[in-house]
């Protein structure tokens, strides 16, 4: 989890509590902020959420990148150690 996801759903929850203290008091103003705050955090929580996806899916190529070079030279090494006459 990172601080965009953290600080979005935070502002999402400050935005609810807001959004109904406004309905319960009548101030209309408060209730349209509550809303407004809530939308932003939405935003940002799911900023975060895309951050992360983008950072997961990163680490996925890096590691199937990794994976697929070792597994080539595993598979070489041991062509090599079947052929003596193929080593260069």
């Amino acid at each position: 989890m990172n601080k965009d996801q953290v600080k979005g759903r935070a502002e999402q929850a400050k935005g609810a509590v807001k959004e109904v203290a406004g309905k319960v008091v009548g101030n209309r103003n408060l209730e349209a902020e509550g809303q407004i705050d809530k939308t932003t955090g939405k935003a940002q929580a799911t900023y975060g959420d895309v951050k992360e996806d983008v950072k997961d899916a990163a680490q996925d190529a890096r590691d199937s990148v990794r994976d697929t070079v070792r597994d080539t030279a595993r598979d070489a090494n041991r062509d090599l150690n079947r052929d003596p006459d193929r080593r260069p």
